[in-house]
């Protein structure tokens, strides 16, 4: 099963485009968004979660999304939902 576009940021100007899709095979939610800051990433990396160690694993990353595409995210979560 192909990647379902649910929605791009509808602010996207040249060369910024955060996306949401949806990995149907997979049932996961794909993000494309923002690198963060140096200082975000650290911040992100040092906070202390029980359960959960410190730091970003090398198969991980930090990604900004713009609050504007909740909607989308949620649209997101409506189309696993419905796959599941």
């Amino acid at each position: 099963m192909p990647l379902l576009f649910i929605g791009i940021d509808p602010n996207t100007g040249d060369k910024q485009s955060p996306t949401v899709w949806v990995d149907q095979k997979n049932q996961e939610l794909v993000f494309q968004g923002w690198k963060p800051s140096v200082e975000l990433e650290a911040e992100c990396a040092a906070t202390e979660i029980p359960g959960h160690a410190q730091g970003i694993p090398d198969h991980e990353a930090v990604i900004r999304v713009p609050a504007r595409m909740v909607h989308m995210i949620r649209e997101a979560c409506d189309a696993i939902e419905r796959i599941r």
